[in-house]
């Protein structure tokens, strides 16, 4: 099942998308909901990000190259850090590169969407917490990293968390390839077992630090491939059973 938020004539609504028509839903998503029998076609709307996330937590440096490249162990302590939900815009809107800067990295990743609260989650049952999944884009500014190692302000910018197009229900995250094209020349193309964390290890790891609640999003790490782009870029990250993220990067005036 794919959800979707959109809107037409400035209203917002939330809807379940079948082929290219889309059934209104009123309600929790996480919860209770139900359809209101109201439909629009996919092509009359604009598409906004799927959820407003309760908060953004993502993860750093979690792919390798080839199965021969994953580690035996995981990290100890592995590389988390926030991003501010002001960030989150949806497909089709503008990556705003900052004005004291020429290029930004663009980072496709694979996003969980938390569905229950989740705390002192084992490895064998994180999927029951999971609600379903989004394509991001974990834009960054690598200028702004201080030297000490912190990232906060180098992801947080405005427009830095593309998300979309939807949250599906319905998808094996170990059985997924993550994508990215720049102007339609591909630049990342992962399948998910190359994570050096596992989706399993990481919301089970951070469910013993914070209490997980549903609308969290967890961003999985970026496959090899990622660059950085300037003025006038198209990024398409796309993971084939959820859909295509499209965005365009311009100069802040």
């Amino acid at each position: 099942m794919k959800f979707v938020r959109f809107t037409v004539e400035s209203e917002v609504f939330t809807g379940v998308l079948s082929s290219e028509e889309i059934q209104v839903v009123s309600g929790d998503i996480f919860g209770e909901w139900d359809y209101t029998g109201r439909l629009f076609s996919y092509h009359d709307v604009q598409i906004l990000a799927p959820l407003e996330p309760n908060q953004v937590i993502g993860i750093g440096a979690n792919f390798v190259t080839s199965v021969e490249e994953l580690p035996e162990k995981s990290p100890e302590l592995p590389v988390f850090f926030f991003k501010p939900t002001s960030s989150v815009i949806g497909p089709d809107e503008e990556i705003v590169i900052p004005e004291a800067i020429e290029q930004v990295k663009f980072e496709s990743e694979l996003a969980v969407v938390i569905g229950k609260e989740a705390k002192d989650v084992e490895e064998p049952d994180v999927f029951d917490y999971v609600f379903g999944y989004t394509i991001a884009n974990d834009v960054t500014a690598p200028q702004f990293f201080h030297e000490d190692g912190h990232w906060m302000i180098g992801k947080s910018f405005d427009t830095f968390t593309p998300l979309g197009p939807c949250i599906e229900t319905e998808l094996d995250p170990l059985n997924v390839f993550v994508e990215a094209k720049v102007n339609g020349n591909e630049k990342q193309n992962s399948p998910t077992h190359l994570m050096i964390v596992s989706i399993q290890k990481m919301i089970s790891y951070l469910s013993r630090v914070m209490t997980l609640k549903p609308g969290d999003v967890i961003l999985t790490g970026s496959p090899v491939g990622a660059e950085l782009v300037g003025d006038g870029a198209v990024i398409e990250c796309e993971i084939k059973e959820i859909g295509v993220l499209g965005n365009h990067f311009v100069k802040r005036k």
